[in-house]
């Protein structure tokens, strides 16, 4: 079913896909907290091609192979050798593909994983590409939604900060709909989701969708908060982006409009977004979903490389 599949984009997987793939996780996850001995992929090796700075996909993405006896070649050096030196995209794939198993790429060019699979002969994993898709990302919120919620189908979960340029948001938007969620969309004036993917979602999935740029109303009938930071070096006045990323701040107080069993999520690293009072409430999930990557990202390991 993924033997010597490519991870690219959440598009590229269907709902049984998706469905397998947080099995094999909860599997994964299992294993973990007995401590067990994994030897899945002993003997092979996995190379991690990092164009643009990273800190939890890198070492959850090492973390992972490690974790099932495999090696991992770090060659997110490359930017300031190889390519330094002239060489292109297109042969550094060539070259890491005979060096390895499995390929992790992440570059800032939105459409470099894609290419680089094309060219690949060995399967290639998104580890984000610009704006793009950021899929294992989706994965891991996905997994941390049902294992926080029990469900994902029919749960109300609010997309909240600059859904324009997020691509964490946009890949797991499209995730969502695959489980039947209602979408609140919560963003400042501006920075919503682009018209085209909101009627993509109403269209091709019937997804429920309601729109909103007060954060209290979005807040409201929500299971599940998930926020993104405003991006603000795409803002010509300093001030103005200030301005609104208080406006939207998570805080003890604006979690009092939502419900009492409500949950917040972020793929961090979190800037200003979320108050770190907001830490030591119950609400507060996103230190224990970025322990998810580790899980999941082993059984997206797993299963295209056998």
């Amino acid at each position: 079913m993924f033997e010597g599949r490519d991870i690219i984009s959440i598009r590229d997987l269907t709902k049984k896909d998706i469905e397998a793939i947080l099995e094999k996780s909860e599997e994964m996850n299992k294993l973990l907290e007995q401590r067990k001995t994994l030897e899945i992929m002993k003997g092979k090796i996995m190379s991690t091609l990092f164009f643009e700075p990273s800190t939890r996909t890198r070492l959850s993405f090492s973390s992972a192979m490690q974790r099932l006896d495999g090696t991992v070649i770090d060659l997110g050096e490359l930017k300031a050798s190889a390519l330094a030196k002239g060489e292109n995209l297109a042969d550094t794939i060539r070259m890491a593909e005979k060096y390895s198993d499995v390929i992790v790429i992440r570059h800032p060019k939105e459409g470099s994983a894609r290419f680089a699979a094309e060219i690949s002969e060995k399967p290639v994993i998104n580890g984000g590409d610009g704006a793009n898709q950021h899929p294992t990302q989706t994965l891991i919120d996905l997994f941390s939604i049902k294992k926080f919620k029990g469900k994902i189908e029919g749960l109300n979960v609010a997309l909240l900060g600059d859904l324009k340029h997020a691509r964490v948001i946009k890949s797991l938007a499209y995730g969502l709909a695959l489980f039947k969620v209602n979408l609140i969309l919560v963003s400042p004036v501006g920075l919503e989701f682009e018209k085209e993917i909101v009627d993509e979602l109403k269209e091709k999935f019937g997804t429920k969708i309601t729109q909103t740029n007060d954060i209290n109303a979005g807040i409201k009938n929500a299971d599940v908060l998930y926020a993104s930071r405003i991006q603000k070096e795409r803002f010509a006045d300093p001030y103005e982006a200030e301005k609104m990323q208080n406006a939207y701040k998570i805080t003890p107080d604006v979690l009092e409009e939502g419900k009492d069993n409500l949950i917040v999520m972020h793929a961090l690293p979190r800037v200003d977004e979320i108050d770190y009072e907001v830490d030591k409430t119950k609400f507060a999930k996103y230190f224990e979903e970025a322990g998810f990557g580790v899980p999941v990202r082993m059984a997206i390991i797993s299963l295209v490389v056998q």
